[in-house]
Parts: structure tokens; C-alpha cells; sequence
């Protein structure tokens, strides 16, 4: 009877060998679990790592020379980072590079100097008319003004009521360049130079 139940147990254990745990404890204490229930096993270990001996003298040296470098950069003054813009280039402030102009005759100067003396004399008489033309306008206004005034202050207060169309003035006048009909410009490329600068 004994063994036909032996035979049975191992012919059970064999089918359930895929799941069930390889080492079957014992069932003669009370604490241990089932065959069936989950059995969670002592977690292993690795061994420890070794740590490296820490050289005080070596991390030392490394945070002094970290203070000295950190000291250096306080004491220097900041980098200014330069605008090309306003820097000729050396090609154009060659002092080697002078223009020649060919001398002028005595005859020359001469006309050119009272050209420009005539030149002063037109625009300041020009100034003059200009500035008379002005005040006699102004004059006229005021004086058309006071008359109307006396006639109907109404008419009077309407003619110096600011006139809102009158500003934003748009005009177009006269271009260097003027455009030519039918152009397509091309459209080009842009090319960035741009230099960047690390503090």
C-alpha cells in the first residue's frame, strides 16, 4: 500500500517538475508551507566592492590648485568682446595708400574761390526772401483775421479750428533709383559671419 502510494507521489511530482520548486521540503513541522503555495527564497548577495583608498594629499593638492585657478580668473578683467563694425579694416589705414591729385594752376584756385564767394552771397540773398515772403504771409493772416473777427466770431473761430485731415502727410517724390517696370529682382542669399564670443 505504501509503495503504490510512493509510486504515485513521484509519478505527481514529475508532472508538476515544470513549477514546482526542484527541492521539496519536508511536511513534518508545522511551519513549513505547502507544496503549492509560493515560496520566496533568501535574496543573494554579491560580494562587496572594495573601495579605493582615497589619497587625501592628491584630493588636497587638486582642490588648492582648483582655488588658485578659480583666484586667477577673479583678478583678471572681463574680456570685452570687440565690434568689428567700428574697426577699419588694416587694408584701408595703410598710411602708404594716398590718393594723388594732380596740382592745381593759380588761375584754377582762383575761380573756384570766388565761385564760392558768389555761391554765399545767392543763398544768403535767397535766405533773405524767403524769411521776408514769411513774415508778410504771418502778417497778412493776422491782419485777415482781426477784420474777421469783427465780422462774425463764428467765421472766426471756425477759420482757426484745426484742421484734422491735414495730418499724416504722405507724398512721393523723386527717387535716386527709380524703379524699372517690369524688373524681377533676384532673391539672393544670406550668408552669416557672425563671430561668436565665449567669456
Amino acid at each position: 500500500m505504501l509503495a503504490a502510494a510512493a509510486a504515485a507521489a513521484a509519478r505527481a511530482s514529475r508532472g508538476l517538475s515544470s513549477w514546482l520548486p526542484q527541492t521539496v521540503p519536508l511536511r513534518g513541522s508545522h511551519w513549513q508551507t505547502s507544496l503549492l503555495a509560493l515560496r520566496a527564497s533568501l535574496p543573494t548577495r554579491a560580494q562587496p566592492k572594495k573601495k579605493k583608498k582615497v589619497d587625501l594629499k592628491r584630493e588636497q593638492a587638486q582642490k588648492d590648485r582648483m582655488k588658485k585657478k578659480i583666484k586667477k580668473l577673479e583678478k583678471l578683467a572681463p574680456e570685452m568682446i570687440p565690434i568689428e563694425d567700428f574697426i577699419p579694416p588694416v587694408k584701408y589705414s595703410d598710411n602708404n595708400r594716398v590718393r594723388s591729385l594732380p596740382p592745381l594752376s593759380f588761375e584754377e584756385t582762383e575761380r573756384r574761390v570766388l565761385l564760392m564767394k558768389k555761391w554765399c552771397v545767392f543763398k544768403q540773398k535767397q535766405d533773405k526772401a524767403e524769411k521776408k515772403a514769411i513774415q508778410t504771409l504771418v502778417e497778412a493772416q493776422q491782419e485777415a483775421l482781426k477784420e474777421l473777427r469783427l465780422e462774425s466770431e463764428e467765421l472766426y473761430q471756425a477759420a482757426i479750428r484745426r484742421d484734422e485731415g491735414l495730418f499724416p502727410f504722405e507724398r512721393d517724390g523723386p527717387n535716386y533709383t527709380p524703379p524699372l517696370p517690369g524688373y524681377d529682382p533676384p532673391e539672393g542669399k544670406c550668408i552669416d559671419i557672425t563671430k561668436v564670443y565665449t567669456q
